[in-house]
């Protein structure tokens, strides 16, 4: 195995070759370099002297995997143009300030494009780059309230559910903006122009929800939680406690998988219920009491092999041991670290966790040399950790 500070083998990925500049940040930014780095690109990620933003050891940030860093503090003299350096031989650049920070510092899209016009400069904020709340402080669960998708999600008597961060940030955020910079970066290979990628997580997030939307307008959706076939209103669409206080999750929706559902779950007398929403109610009663009458185990190895779409719910901990996931290796270990492996997958490019997560100013040297830029001093040598490369 590698470590953390050299450089990506060729080869790795389908984007081997793409060079990114990533400005350090929280959130939704790390992820979607993370994924960049994981398809084979070389992500330089540009860490402040100051550390991380969150209190996390970057020895453990595994959002940082299959990168490397540079440490450069912005404010320091020398600190835009050792960036812009960087940007001049990159193809994409991704940061996630507050709109018009990034231009204050003499690195915006402007001052990059000057340098580089070929650069496509990723944009990945909470509420985008413009309207009333743009300059607003924000997180995750603020932007997809906004976006109705929030208040679609828990029981219908009780405050709408937290979907962690997964939601807004990495499905509403970083997933848009690598869809964005990758289909610029298709673009400028084809015309050699650049262009700037504004990523909102409102904007992504509401997105997710167009075919909730349509179903809206048709009638077949009512604006309210655990209402609908997919919101938990269903009784053949959720979730329900075991004698053993864990979880099973059904989504029997079909005829056939229902049936064949209520059949290894022993209430066949109920497969009228399905279409009759009168029924509904006593349905989940009978269900609810079902599973209460064994553990999750019992009704896993029940449910086991059969069309019914039933599973067990895992923790973390506990999904990267399931026959089926460890089987297909969707979890991987590397540098002592249970993580996800890359997604998807290649046929012909595939991908790997190549290195553990870069420590801040660990590859300076090693940048300097792979991008041929000039090796400057560093602004303080005590915040670099010493070069590997």
């Amino acid at each position: 195995m590698t470590t953390a500070g050299t450089p990506p083998a060729p080869g790795n990925g389908p984007l081997s070759g793409v060079r990114v500049v990533e400005l350090a940040g929280i959130g939704p930014g790390p992820f979607a370099a993370m994924l960049l780095a994981d398809l084979g690109a070389d992500v330089v990620r540009v860490d402040r002297p100051d550390g991380p933003g969150l209190a996390i050891d970057p020895a453990h940030d595994v959002t940082n995997r299959n990168k490397r860093s540079v440490v450069v503090d912005l404010k320091a003299s020398d600190g835009p143009a050792r960036v812009l350096d960087l940007a001049e031989r990159a193809d994409i650049l991704v940061e996630g300030y507050r709109p018009g920070v990034a231009e204050r510092l003499g690195i915006g899209p402007g001052d990059c494009h000057a340098r580089n016009p070929r650069l496509v400069y990723g944009r990945m904020t909470g509420w985008g780059q413009d309207g009333p709340l743009a300059r607003r402080a924000g997180h995750d669960i603020a932007y997809i309230a906004l976006t109705g998708t929030l208040g679609m999600i828990g029981r219908a008597d009780e405050p709408p559910a937290v979907p962690a961060n997964l939601l807004g940030d990495y499905a509403g955020g970083s997933l848009y903006l690598v869809v964005g910079v990758l289909a610029a970066l298709h673009h400028a290979r084809a015309t050699g122009t650049g262009q700037v990628v504004d990523a909102a997580i409102v904007d992504g997030t509401a997105h997710l929800s167009s075919m909730i939307h349509g179903m809206l307008a048709a009638g077949g959706w009512q604006d309210r939680r655990a209402a609908n076939l997919l919101d938990g209103g269903c009784p053949y669409y959720g979730t329900y406690e075991t004698a053993d206080g864990r979880h099973m999750a059904v989504g029997a929706l079909e005829a056939k998988f229902y049936a064949e559902f209520l059949h290894l779950l022993g209430l066949d007398d109920l497969v009228p219920a399905r279409t009759d929403r009168t029924r509904w109610g006593e349905l989940r009663e009978r269900i609810t009491a079902a599973f209460a009458s064994r553990t999750r185990d019992e009704w896993t190895a029940v449910f086991e092999g059969s069309d019914a779409c039933v599973a067990p719910v895992l923790s973390l901990r506990e999904a990267p041991h399931h026959p089926h996931l460890a089987a297909r290796g969707t979890f991987t270990e590397h540098g002592g670290i249970t993580q996800p492996a890359p997604a998807p997958r290649f046929s012909a490019t595939p991908t790997a966790v190549r290195t553990g997560p870069a420590r801040p100013g660990a590859d300076t040297a090693s940048v300097a040399r792979d991008w041929g830029i000039p090796a400057r001093p560093a602004d303080d040598p005590d915040d670099l950790v010493t070069d590997r490369g």
